[in-house]
């Protein structure tokens, strides 16, 4: 097995691309930064990872992800820093979540001083993919796939972690319409919810495209079994601020263990903000917009951070939540955590990694 400080086999590309591309106008997560790490699991121990130009992947129709969806990935940001270095946000975090993952999904661990030194190596290479500006960030996405080739529901032996990155800029450009789904379900008791394996996103796209159909942007899911208590909103963890408080659902394994939710919870604690962790049902929340008390609503994420609610839907009622500029709790949360990933403030918590 590998162990830290060992060299990653570096092959540059010959050809650039970033003094062609437009920094300033990228779609998310269709352009794609000039290297890419790849690391084989092979005979139960990690080979030597080499970093390569990104390019195309040569696959066995037969691979066993292709049939039986043993596959997990991460997300996570580098930013430019007030005094023009690189930070990653939080990486031990998304490290510890992706070896969660694997294990649930019975896939080899990865060391995580081994998973930080690829990060940093990746990213410093491609440093230069790093846009300027407010909201600009450079996304990573570390995934692990079974490679076995053959037909046959097991665990696969062999395993291909690579880890890819993109320049991107905001992921919502203006405050979404969700609506509460009572009808599909996203994950249930003893499943893989609080995994980020490619089924569990799979599953929600009919459900959201009929939303989107209906003109929301995305669907708040519920929980499986009675569809009463809330559980995230889209592809993000979901926050309420009622009466002043800030509520988010218990983490209780069909909810994913997101990097930003805990980051926020602890700036709103740490801000003086009251916070409950906790079943949230749905009759609260649509109880609490009918009668004005529900001040704002939010995903959370690594794509997004903070994604504002602009309407939420129920049945036949559609409740407007006030404006962006009236959210004083989120914004401030929002405006903190930014300072700390781009170094604007103190990092007291000893979330960022410098490159």
């Amino acid at each position: 097995m590998i162990t830290t400080g060992q060299k990653i086999a570096i092959q540059r590309t010959d050809s650039s691309r970033l003094s062609s591309t437009n920094l300033n106008d990228i779609k998310f997560g269709r352009v794609f930064s000039d290297h890419m790490l790849v690391m084989d699991y092979q005979d139960g121990a990690w080979q030597p990872p080499t970093i390569m130009p990104f390019g195309d992947l040569h696959m066995s129709p037969a691979a066993l992800v292709l049939h039986y969806s043993q596959t997990i990935f991460e997300g996570l940001k580098a930013y430019k820093s007030a005094d023009g270095s690189v930070n990653l946000f939080r990486p031990q975090a998304n490290i510890t979540r992706m070896n969660h993952s694997a294990k649930r999904l019975c896939m080899p661990q990865i060391p995580e001083e081994l998973f930080l030194e690829a990060l940093t190596t990746l990213v410093g290479l491609d440093r230069g993919w790093i846009p300027e500006g407010d909201g600009a960030a450079l996304y990573i996405r570390p995934f692990m796939f079974a490679s076995d080739e053959y037909i046959g529901v097991k665990p696969s032996d062999g395993y291909r972690f690579i880890i890819i990155t993109c320049p991107v800029r905001g992921y919502y450009n203006e405050p979404v319409r969700v609506k509460i789904e009572t009808t599909y379900s996203r994950a249930f008791p003893g499943g893989t919810g609080e995994t980020k394996c490619g089924g569990n996103y799979a599953g929600g796209l009919y459900p959201a495209k009929l939303g989107q159909d209906a003109g929301y942007h995305q669907l708040i899911w519920t929980d499986g079994l009675t569809h009463q208590y809330i559980e995230e909103s889209g592809t993000m963890n979901v926050f309420f601020n009622i009466d002043g408080k800030l509520i988010t659902p218990a983490l209780d394994g069909t909810i994913l263990r997101g990097v930003t939710r805990d980051s926020i919870i602890r700036i709103a604690k740490d801000e003086g903000f009251p916070v409950e962790e906790r079943k949230v049902s749905v009759e609260e929340v649509v109880t609490a917009a009918r009668e004005k008390r529900l001040i704002s609503a939010f995903g959370a994420g690594t794509a997004a951070t903070i994604a504002h609610i602009a309407s939420i839907a129920h049945g036949d009622e559609v409740f407007e939540l006030p404006a962006v500029g009236e959210r004083k709790l989120a914004e401030r949360i929002g405006t903190v955590l930014d300072g700390i990933r781009r170094g604007h403030l103190n990092d007291k918590y000893g979330w960022v990694v410098r490159v």
